[in-house]
């Protein structure tokens, strides 16, 4: 059997494992760092940055997002929307005319009784804004002139996992692609070494570190998948199979990578098909990022006032602080969107012991950030958001005490905050009732912060689509209006 025969024999997938000789095993994982190669039949691409020709739509105020997701749904009611008449409701029965039959999660609906629970910590009101905002938070209050905080969110899941798919895919079950698969997808990458979409979860400080996140939170669905994020690692590689194996050298990967792309070459010359090259551009990507990551992970330059901004706990690889000082690095680098997850926030029982351990875990960074945006200049052109999937409820769940409480999942409203990215400062979105139940005015839905999130980046969010089953895909499906209150 000749060459060709024996080509034509294999498959694809074989050709690419044994012409690799198991040095590049992984590194298909990386297929979601390339935003310009492998495009989809009849896609017009930007050669410079890989993004769908025609994006972004219109001239863009952000060039980049970081998503600070706070997974277990934050308590609105003790953070951000301040209900003093909750004082003297405390311990009274939520009324039937308030509640109006909403369903609840089978973990209070076995209640007898749905007391109210009054948050225990004070409010005070912080900025020029005068915004009211919880003393948990005192560095966010530091930086509420510079935020729009939205009080009106709500989502139609009511349990965690539906909850964060829909946040982060806009459909409550699995299998749409990400919001930053379709960032990613649509603008493409500014930073040839490094992926266009990262992901980074927090571990050394989070109060549940076991809560689950799955992968296909930051999945391309059925967007090709060089479109999907790259997680970053706290320790060992950042990234699986990135440093070269034992006994390998960068001389010896560089002969070999040479050698593979000759022989894809000629596959490819003889073939056409697109796919090959793509693996080769990935292959190189990956040779790219033996030397850019190290660089960006490397914190040994950053000044003493740098961890003063984000606090200690940025020294420590796999903290939320060290998180949110990478992703600073990140953004200064060109990388598109940058995805933090936190877990902890599912506070059913002793919430005002664990919200505020909570809050000493991300309060400083999550404001340090913001700052160390502004003072370099990249606030504007930066979008931030920091929120959960749903809120808590006004309610008690289990034993209502004085000094203790816990509350259970209310998708009804909840409170999120941007900043930077084309967005007003200093601003307050929405009102609820005066048991935090029930919004009365500005509704906002979590197609519509998709929306705006993707308006920051100058797409519409309309025109962002993909041809999937014989039907145009959307990230706000066939809804999302764009928050115009929002808008600077």
């Amino acid at each position: 059997m000749n060459r060709n025969d024996l080509l034509l024999a294999m498959t694809r997938r074989q050709f690419f494992r044994r012409s690799t000789a198991g040095v590049a095993i992984g590194i298909p994982a990386l297929a979601g760092l390339l935003a310009q190669n492998g495009y989809a039949a009849g896609e017009a691409r930007d050669p410079k940055t890989g993004g769908l020709v025609g994006f972004p739509n219109f001239p863009p105020k952000a060039k980049r997002v970081i998503f600070l997701h706070q997974s277990g749904a934050p308590s609105q009611i003790e953070l951000f929307d301040y209900k003093p008449k909750l004082r003297e409701l405390h311990g009274t029965e939520l009324p039937d005319s308030v509640r109006n039959g909403q369903r609840i999660t089978g973990m209070t609906s076995g209640q007898s009784s749905f007391p109210v629970a009054a948050p225990i910590f004070k409010f005070q009101q912080a900025g020029k804004s005068g915004v009211w905002i919880s003393e948990l938070l005192p560095h966010t209050a530091k930086i509420v002139d510079d935020i729009t905080i939205i009080k009106t969110v709500y989502t139609e899941a009511i349990n965690h996992d539906p909850a964060i798919t829909f946040v982060q895919t806009g459909f409550q079950q699995p299998g749409r692609p990400s919001m930053g698969s379709w960032v990613s997808y649509g603008l493409g990458s500014d930073n040839q070494n490094l992926p266009a979409f990262v992901v980074l979860i927090s571990q050394a400080n989070a109060l549940n570190p076991d809560q689950p996140l799955f992968s296909r939170l930051w999945g391309n669905g059925f967007l090709p998948s060089k479109y999907q994020g790259v997680k970053f690692r706290s320790s060992g590689d950042p990234v699986l199979y990135l440093s070269n194996p034992p006994g390998i050298s960068p001389t010896t990967r560089r002969r070999m990578l040479d050698g593979i792309a000759k022989l894809n070459g000629m596959l490819s010359h003889e073939y056409g098909d697109p796919e090959i090259e793509t693996r080769v551009a990935q292959y190189e990507m990956a040779y790219r990022m033996q030397t850019s990551v190290p660089e960006l992970t490397d914190l040994s330059n950053e000044p003493a006032s740098t961890f003063e901004l984000y606090g200690e706990d940025a020294r420590k690889p796999g903290t939320y602080a060290a998180n949110c000082l990478l992703a600073r690095r990140l953004a200064e680098r060109g990388v598109r969107f940058i995805q933090l997850y936190h877990r902890g926030w599912d506070q059913h029982n002793d919430l005002p012991r664990d919200i505020a351990l909570q809050c000493q875990g991300v309060d400083q960074a999550s404001a340090g950030l913001v700052q160390d945006l502004k003072q370099r200049g990249m606030l504007d052109d930066t979008l931030v958001i920091w929120g959960g999937e749903f809120g808590r409820t006004v309610y008690c769940q289990g034993k209502l005490s004085a000094t203790n409480y816990g509350r259970d999942h209310h998708p009804r409203c909840f409170t999120m905050w941007m900043a930077g990215g084309g967005v007003k400062r200093g601003c307050s979105i929405g009102q609820t009732d005066d048991y935090c139940y029930s919004i009365v005015q500005d509704p906002v839905h979590i197609h519509d912060i998709q929306a705006t999130v993707l308006n920051s980046l100058g797409v519409d969010h309309t025109k962002l689509t993909y041809k999937f089953q014989g039907r145009h895909f959307r990230l706000t499906d066939v809804a999302g209006n764009v928050i115009t209150q929002a808008l600077a």
